[in-house]
């Protein structure tokens, strides 16, 4: 009986662990294949630099841009976070910055998800900025991320240099908010269960006791 609790209660950790991972839900994006092509936009060289959006959900939980190392075999990674910006991507309200990733030496359109520890309030229908930002203390490691004419993204443009693209180009990305899903009534009756089970197990000990 105790081990069928213990499994029984494994089981229902592992339900859990599932339910938690979340979903992405994806408002806003330039692309949405990874192999859309694009050339490179060169993150340090062209700060401030990033990609405007138009959202239409009322926060923000994650940001996925495209990389490419242009110095790859070095062995140098960059460590990347993203601004958010209301206003301005140069001088406007820095409303939040992601999580920083890691990554490794010699990505070649490595799509990375950077996460808000806390989904980001929006207004729909005003314009935000997303800001690549490279961490990289004493790197002269380059990164570019993915841009191109061919996106046409409608609802805003990459920004180089704090200016918006001349030539409308856009930075290959995608935003929107990340749904963790309720435990659903299985669950539920299966951890039930299990501490019933767990709890009749030991009254019965004890009154054999």
């Amino acid at each position: 009986m105790k081990t069928t609790c213990l499994i029984l209660c494994a089981t229902v950790c592992m339900a859990f662990i599932a339910n938690g991972q979340g979903t992405l839900i994806y408002d806003q994006s330039s692309a949405t294949n990874p192999a859309a092509g694009g050339d490179g936009a060169p993150i340090q060289e062209d700060q401030s630099m990033g990609q405007s959006f138009t959202p239409t959900l009322s926060s923000i939980g994650f940001v996925q841009l495209d990389f490419i190392d242009i110095n790859p075999g070095n062995s140098l990674g960059a460590t990347v976070y993203v601004n958010l910006w209301s206003g301005s991507i140069s001088n406007g309200t820095l409303l939040s910055s992601t999580d920083p990733v890691f990554i490794p030496d010699g990505a070649s359109h490595l799509v990375t998800n950077f996460l808000f520890s806390t989904a980001i309030t929006l207004t729909p229908g005003t314009t935000y900025y997303l800001q690549p930002y490279v961490v990289q203390p004493g790197s002269d490691d380059p990164w570019d991320v993915v841009a191109s004419l061919g996106f046409n993204y409608s609802g805003g443009t990459a920004y180089f240099k704090g200016a918006p693209d001349v030539n409308s180009h856009d930075l290959w990305f995608r935003e929107g908010v990340i749904e963790v899903p309720e435990p659903s009534s299985l669950v539920l009756i299966l951890l039930s269960s299990g501490l019933f089970l767990h709890m009749h197990h030991k009254r019965k000990k004890h009154s054999c006791a």
